[in-house]
């Protein structure tokens, strides 16, 4: 009993027939598909990622490219700083500690001097020196901390009066800045020793 919905095999032969022409398959590529409605359009070149390399990278190579991101990577984040650098406020805490002298940079070389002289080998006086020394730069790191924190605090309340950025925050920013050696801070300090902020 033939179905109610099924088309003959000889109706498909002839459509088949008559809607190819041996020019146009001639004309097309070996693998092509007809196109149902509309050409899928082209996708855009600008943006994308270049094509990589052909062949695969030799160890050495790899390790030259891999040290060449690393460099790069260092030298945007010596520039700009990181996620904790960003805002005005903080750039204003940079210019106020990069435009002194601070008693912090001495810190951890003083800190060395007082490691070798409080060795036990060492004569009594030389330790007594070292400790009186130790006293000596904690007491001075401390106070030129409280006196960086109270100058930062003044200008920010002058320029930012709505600023929403903590306060304790931003002085232990500039703190642990003060402590850094100049040359190895980072962002690099924009300004230099004795500019007015």
């Amino acid at each position: 009993m033939p179905s109610l919905f099924r088309r003959k095999s000889t109706d498909l032969v002839d459509e088949a027939a008559s809607s190819v022409t041996p020019e146009e398959s001639a004309e097309r590529p070996r693998g092509y598909t007809p196109a149902k409605g509309r050409e899928t359009p082209k996708r855009p070149t600008v943006g994308r990622r270049p094509a990589g390399p052909t062949r695969p990278l030799s160890k050495e190579e790899e390790r030259e490219r891999r040290r060449k991101l690393r460099a790069e990577a260092a030298a945007e984040f010596r520039r700009e700083g990181g996620p904790r650098d960003r805002g005005p406020e903080r750039l204003l805490a940079r210019n106020v500690v990069d435009s002194r002298r601070t008693v912090g940079t001495w810190f951890f070389g003083g800190a060395l001097i007082v490691l070798i002289g409080s060795n036990a080998a060492m004569p009594p006086v030389v330790r007594l020196v070292s400790n009186l020394l130790w006293g000596a730069l904690a007491l001075g790191v401390v106070i030129d901390s409280v006196l960086i924190c109270r100058k930062i605090g003044k200008l920010v309340r002058e320029r930012f009066p709505k600023t929403d950025q903590r306060m304790g925050s931003l002085y232990l920013y500039a703190v642990m800045r003060a402590i850094t050696f100049r040359r190895m801070r980072a962002p690099a300090p924009q300004v230099k020793l004795g500019d007015k902020v």
